[in-house]
């Protein structure tokens, strides 16, 4: 038996996670996943601030230290590893949470294990899986990333494509920003979509060139802007939009994205002769990419495992999780463990 503290503070959610492994079986026992959003914080600015956000991290993720540890009756001698988010993300908030990890696990005399925030999402539908699903071709789909990998166990993870300009939750974002819909955009623009016509708009689906499995979003988003406003405009308001057309374009705009995620997931599956696919990250959530890629899977004959719902978004579970399989395997890092905004493959 092995049991993780789990600590993520790579964006704009604190959360902290006790995730517990058998020997004698796959699935993982969350114990607890508590995540403090920050979602009012940085509405009014229309995006992740990260001063706001470093700051709200250090007020939050103390007490839910305490939290999952007085809920869950586990005390720190109980602990196996403390595992923290190390990349990438927002330099300043991977720096508290790496900073309290390291602080816990030399006070506690427990070993450190810096977690690929990336690599989390990427495993993170086999939390609760009976076996594990490798090897797989992983979609990562998230505000930041959009990315597919070959996952051929928890610590054997190699890069296929990524985004070379917009990630599809930053799309979706900003898709929302254009048509004054709030923010966080993904979940309002998914809810808008349900009730329009995905074949309304004649949106872009960019492929690129040859056998590429990179992604690329930002013309489709520029594509809305002059949907919206007019060819060659960047602003004016939704004068003259009605709620029927703004539905009919989140539903185009939602299928556009989606047939290019599922496309190239699909081909990084004939390129690799992986037999299952497995999808985390926030726009995991998606209701359209759920319902597409489950269907085209199907028809290939390819096991595909979603991650559920309440793992989609930034967690401490995945971190955890993962964190708690690389330390089976016989990782571990130091307490000069640094973070790094990027990705490291």
């Amino acid at each position: 038996m092995t049991i993780a503290l789990g600590i993520e503070t790579s964006c704009d959610e604190t959360s902290v996670a006790i995730v517990e492994s058998s020997p004698n079986e796959e699935r993982l026992r969350v114990h607890c996943n508590l995540i403090a959003t920050q979602f009012d914080l940085h509405a009014k600015f229309g995006g992740v601030v990260p001063e706001i956000a470093s700051r709200a991290h250090l007020q939050k993720l103390d007490l839910l230290v305490r939290e999952a540890l007085e809920s869950t009756g586990i005390a720190p001698a109980d602990l196996d590893v403390v595992t923290v988010t190390c990349m990438p993300g927002l330099i300043g908030t991977l720096l508290v949470g790496v900073t309290a990890a390291r602080t816990l696990a030399w006070s506690w005399d427990k070993p450190l294990l810096g977690v690929n925030h990336i690599h989390a999402h990427a495993t993170s539908a086999a939390i609760e899986l009976d076996a594990p699903p490798w090897p797989a071709v992983a979609l990562v789909v998230s505000g930041g990333h959009t990315s597919l990998y070959h996952v051929r166990d928890w610590d054997d993870i190699s890069l296929l494509g990524a985004t070379i300009d917009d990630a599809a939750g930053e799309a979706f974002d900003k898709v929302a920003a254009i048509l004054e819909l709030g923010y966080p955009g993904g979940p309002i623009v998914d809810r808008r979509a349900a009730t329009g016509n995905p074949a309304a708009v004649a949106f872009p689906r960019s492929m690129l060139k040859g056998e590429s499995l990179d992604f690329s979003f930002s013309g489709l988003k520029t594509a809305v802007l002059y949907e919206v406003h007019g060819r060659g405009n960047t602003s004016g308001g939704l004068v003259g939009i009605t709620e029927e057309r703004i539905a009919d374009i989140c539903a185009s705009f939602s299928q556009a994205v989606v047939d290019v995620l599922v496309a190239k997931t699909r081909q990084a599956v004939r390129s690799t002769g992986a037999r299952s696919v497995v999808v985390g990250g926030g726009v995991a959530a998606n209701s359209v990419l759920r319902r597409d890629l489950t269907a085209a899977c199907s028809a290939d004959g390819i096991a595909v495992h979603l991650t559920p719902m309440r793992y989609c978004t930034d967690n401490a579970a995945m971190i955890a999780s993962h964190g708690i399989r690389l330390f089976e395997r016989g990782h571990r890092s130091d307490l000069a463990l640094g973070a790094s905004a990027n990705v490291k493959d």
